[in-house]
Parts: C-alpha cells; sequence; structure tokens
C-alpha cells in the first residue's frame, strides 16, 4: 500500500475514534475544557484588560516618545502602560466620587416614596379602566398590592444580604481565590501591555516557523482584522456610552425629570448593549417616571428619542468612526442568536464577531468572483 494513501487512512481512523470517544464523553469532555479554561481564566481576564487598554496605551507611549531623550526611549511603552492605568484609576474614582451619592440619594427617595408612587400608579389605572369601560378592572386595589409587593421584594433583598453577609465572611477560600485571580489578571496585563510589541512579534514569528506560508498569511490576516474590529467596537461603544450618559443627565437637569443620576448611569450602561440597550434604558426610565407623573414618562420618551437620533446620526460616525461595516439585518441576528448563547456577554460580543465573518466572507467572494468586464469589451463589433 502506498505510503500516502496508507497515512490518509490512519488520519481519518484516529480523527473517526477521537470524535466518537468526544460524543460519547461529551460531559466529560465539557467538565475537562471547563476546567482548563478555569486554569487559564487570569490569563484570559489579564489578556482583555490589556487588549481593552492598548490604545490609550499606545497614545501615552507615543507622546513619551516624543519627550523622552534617546537613551532611555525604551521605556517609554512602560512609562505608557502605567499612564493608561493610572488615567483608568482617575476616572473610575472620579465617576464613583460624582455618581455613586447622587445613585444613593436617588435611591433612597425612591424607596422612601413607594407608597406615593403606588397611589398614582392606582389613579392612572382607574382613570383608564374609567375610559375604557373596564368594569372589572375598576375594582381592584392597585396601590396596596404594590407598596406591600415593593416592600417585601426590597426586605427580601435586605434579609438576604445580612443572612448572606456571614456565610460570606465565612467562605475565606472563595473570596482569597477571588482576590487572588484578580491580582494575578492585573499583573498579566501589565505585562502583556508593557511587552506588547515584543509580544506580537514573538507570536508572528512562531506562526510563521510551524505554518506554511499561505496558511500563515491567512492567520496573521484574520488576527489583525479580529484585534482592529474588536478594539474600534470596544474603544468606540465606551466613548460613545459616556458621551450619551452625559448629554443624558444634562438634558434632564434642562427638563427637570426627576431620578437624574440614576437613569443617565442606566441609559449610559445600557448603552454598551447593541440594539436592545437603548428599550432597556427606556423602559427602567418609563418604569421609574410613571409612578411619578405618567406626563413625565412620556416626555421623557420624547427627549430619549429625539438624543438617540442624535447621537446615531451626529455622535457615533464621529466618536467611533466608519460603521462596522455590517448591515442592520445581521447586527439584529448577531445580538439575537449571541444573547441566546451567552446572554449579556453574547450580546456584546457578537456585534464585532459578526462583523469580522461578514468582512471576511465579502473578501472571499469578491476573491472567487471574477470582476465583471466593462461594458461594450466583449461585444463583437457590428459590420
Amino acid at each position: 500500500m502506498d505510503k500516502k494513501l496508507f497515512r490518509s487512512l490512519l488520519l481519518l481512523i484516529t480523527y473517526t475514534v477521537v470524535l466518537v470517544a468526544v460524543i460519547v464523553k461529551l460531559d466529560g469532555v465539557a467538565d475537562w475544557l471547563g476546567g482548563v479554561l478555569a486554569a487559564f481564566q487570569p490569563l484570559i481576564i489579564g489578556a482583555a484588560i490589556a487588549f481593552i487598554l492598548n490604545r490609550p496605551c499606545s497614545f501615552f507611549a507615543r507622546l513619551f516618545e516624543k519627550v523622552l531623550p534617546e537613551k532611555v526611549r525604551r521605556a517609554s511603552r512602560p512609562l505608557g502602560a502605567a499612564a493608561a492605568y493610572l488615567a483608568v484609576a482617575a476616572f473610575l474614582t472620579a465617576l464613583v466620587a460624582l455618581v455613586v451619592p447622587e445613585l444613593t440619594h436617588s435611591i433612597e427617595t425612591f424607596i422612601g416614596n413607594l407608597n406615593a408612587y403606588a397611589a398614582n400608579f392606582q389613579e392612572l389605572f382607574d382613570w383608564v379602566a374609567a375610559k375604557l369601560d373596564l368594569e372589572q378592572l375598576a375594582s381592584l386595589d392597585l396601590s396596596s398590592g404594590i407598596s406591600e409587593s415593593l416592600q417585601k421584594l426590597l426586605t427580601g433583598a435586605l434579609d438576604t444580604l445580612t443572612n448572606t453577609l456571614p456565610h460570606l465572611i465565612g467562605m475565606t477560600s472563595v473570596l482569597i481565590s477571588a482576590v487572588v485571580t484578580g491580582v494575578i489578571s492585573l499583573v498579566f496585563s501589565i505585562y502583556m501591555l508593557s511587552g506588547a510589541p515584543r509580544l506580537t512579534a514573538q507570536c508572528r514569528r512562531l506562526v510563521r516557523a510551524y505554518l506554511p506560508q499561505r496558511a500563515a498569511d491567512t492567520v496573521l490576516r484574520v488576527t489583525r482584522l479580529t484585534a482592529d474590529t474588536f478594539s474600534k467596537y470596544i474603544n468606540g461603544q465606551v466613548v460613545e456610552a459616556c458621551i450619551l450618559g452625559g448629554l443624558c443627565f444634562l438634558g434632564m437637569c434642562v427638563f427637570r425629570f426627576d431620578y437624574a443620576p440614576l437613569i443617565s448611569v442606566a441609559v449610559g450602561v445600557f448603552a454598551l448593549i447593541p440594539i436592545a440597550g437603548a428599550y432597556l434604558g427606556a423602559v427602567l426610565a418609563v418604569l421609574l417616571l410613571v409612578m411619578i407623573d405618567p406626563w413625565q414618562a412620556v416626555w421623557f420618551l420624547v427627549f430619549l428619542v429625539a438624543l438617540q437620533q442624535l447621537e446615531g446620526n451626529l455622535i457615533y460616525p464621529r466618536v467611533v468612526g466608519t460603521t462596522m461595516g455590517l448591515p442592520g439585518i445581521w447586527v439584529l441576528a448577531a445580538v439575537t442568536v449571541g444573547g441566546s448563547l451567552l446572554g449579556l456577554i453574547g450580546m456584546v460580543v457578537s456585534v464585532p464577531l459578526a462583523a469580522v465573518a461578514y468582512t471576511l466572507l465579502k473578501q472571499d467572494l469578491r476573491a472567487r468572483t471574477p470582476a465583471p468586464a466593462p461594458e461594450g469589451k466583449d461585444t463583437p463589433p457590428e459590420g
């Protein structure tokens, strides 16, 4: 038998045996993969942090390269990484110092006025029932039910926290493991961010050394496209969410809507989720405002729609740059499938992944499909 044929048959048999073993022991394989991912969790989290902070680090590194003398110019990348971490720490500290007190005040005000809000909601319900001639629903007393339900919910949450706290203190090993994982992840991210150029060059060299040239070029091209797409998407979404939350807060203060800090933070956070984020933020705001004044909730919806139009047509293209190159129907499909598979993380990650797949498919179709000939070239001359 030909050695090449024998090698191919042996490879096919081995692949079939491994595939059957994986299918039969699927639970064991899933547990093993979970253990491997848990072991690499600090490295994965550190790589994610380094990837997110790569652009700010590169910006600060370029600034240090211009300022530092040539002898110590090698330190520009580590100094840029330190500056990026300091900038993030300063931003989070300022955000907590400004937002948390306002959020606490808004939540305390909401809890203190639960009975009044329930009474307002009861009046609105009675008015709707009277207008629509719903006699059976008009006799329902929703005020006491809403108030009791919310009070029970808040009391249950406080009791759960109170009862859980001693158990959390007793779970020292879990807390220590979480702290150690966070510290190791941070250390990994610092090393990766400081030595990113050298690490990238080493990975590129490994790919070219162990893969054929054509496969290596394909892997490097796809990796570069994926990194550029994710970097642009994540940085753009974060900046856009901060701008949208700030504009929402300013507008709510100008129009004197209630719970401006709480609703603005919610709108900014939900803006990180494509498509669904806008609706989630609007639903939360309406649920809060409709119990105070239904007309205020209506006017807030009008304000939020106008703000999102301004953000989508003017702010987003300037902040993110050109769009992801993904048609709207595929964005909706990516968010739906990603949310079904991985929940909130899937909704956030699915759009750049779909954009990468769409770009690669478009490039492959362009390479496989010959360009149409100019009009009249293939037509034989008449006469």
